[in-house]
């Protein structure tokens, strides 16, 4: 009975975490590209390549952590420990990915200001 349980918990789990990645990183990369035309001048070749390494990075540090704490571990064999033990899994890896959404927009904000700290060294060199 316990391993019934815990392929359900499987079950459940996999689909929500990977929905979850999905979802995050399409409406992060979605907006980032904006961020990453500006830090690159408008060049869209660099800006959208950029931008794609750093989704593909995205997908694989999030989905290689959320298979890496997949482990469920049921002792009372009750479907209430069962939600419990998910809730708890999928609450902890929606924080983690609120936290890694956040380190890269730092990233992109970070990118951004570099471009901009950039273009007004350009602009002083050429008024000298």
């Amino acid at each position: 009975m316990e391993t019934t349980k815990i392929l359900i918990g499987y079950s459940i789990y996999l689909p929500v975490a990977l929905f979850l990645t999905y979802y995050v990183s399409k409406t992060l990369f979605k907006n980032g590209k904006i961020f990453m035309l500006d830090i690159f001048k408008g060049r869209e070749d660099i800006a959208e390549a950029t931008n794609k390494l750093f989704e593909t990075g995205f997908y694989l540090l999030n989905i290689g952590f959320a298979l890496m704490i997949l482990q469920l571990n049921i002792y009372e064999n009750t479907y209430q420990e069962l939600v419990e033990r998910l809730s708890y899994k999928i609450g902890g890896f929606s924080i983690y990915l609120g936290i890694m959404l956040f380190f890269n927009l730092y990233f992109f904000f970070r990118g951004k200001r570099k471009a901009k700290e950039a273009q007004q060294e350009e602009r002083l060199v050429f008024k000298a």
